[in-house]
C-alpha cells in the first residue's frame, strides 16, 4: 500500500519520521495494542522485540510493515534512547525497510509490564 507523505515546508524535514501519513481512500484501519518485550535485555533489544511483536500483529490482519502509518514509542530512559539511536535505526530498518511513520516518543516513569523498558502502540491502514 502507498501512504501519501505530509511534511509541509514550514514544519521542517523530519528524518527517521514523517509528519504525517495519509492512507488511500476505501482502506481499513488496525490499531495495534501496545506491544512490550520485558526480559529481553536492553533498550535496542527490547525494541526490536516490540516491534517485531507490532509488525506480526499487522501481518496477521493481512497488511505488512509499509501499511503502518503512525507509531507511538514509550521508553522508560530518554538518555538510553539517545545513546541507542544509530543501533534503533538499523532495527528499525531490519523491520520496515525505509519506510517511516508518523511517530512519537516519549519517556515515561514506567510501563506497566515488569522490566519492560519500551513499547510501541501503531495504526495501520490495511489495502
Amino acid at each position: 500500500m502507498s501512504f501519501d507523505i505530509i511534511n509541509p515546508s514550514p514544519l521542517g524535514q523530519p528524518s527517521g519520521w514523517n509528519h504525517g501519513m495519509r492512507g488511500p481512500a476505501g482502506a481499513r484501519v488496525l490499531f495495534v495494542a501496545g506491544q512490550t518485550a520485558p526480559g529481553a535485555g536492553g533498550i535496542v533489544e527490547q525494541w526490536e522485540r516490540a516491534l517485531e511483536r507490532v509488525v506480526t500483529v499487522v501481518r496477521a490482519a493481512g497488511g505488512a510493515p509499509e501499511d503502518i502509518g503512525r507509531m507511538t514509542v514509550y521508553v522508560t530512559d530518554r538518555a538510553a534512547y539517545l545513546a541507542a539511536r544509530r543501533a534503533l535505526g538499523e532495527v528499525h530498518r531490519r523491520h520496515m525497510g525505509k519506510h517511516y511513520p508518523a511517530m512519537a516518543l516519549l519517556e515515561v516513569k514506567a510501563l506497566v509490564d515488569e522490566g519492560a523498558m519500551v513499547e510501541i502502540e501503531a495504526t495501520a491502514v490495511i489495502p
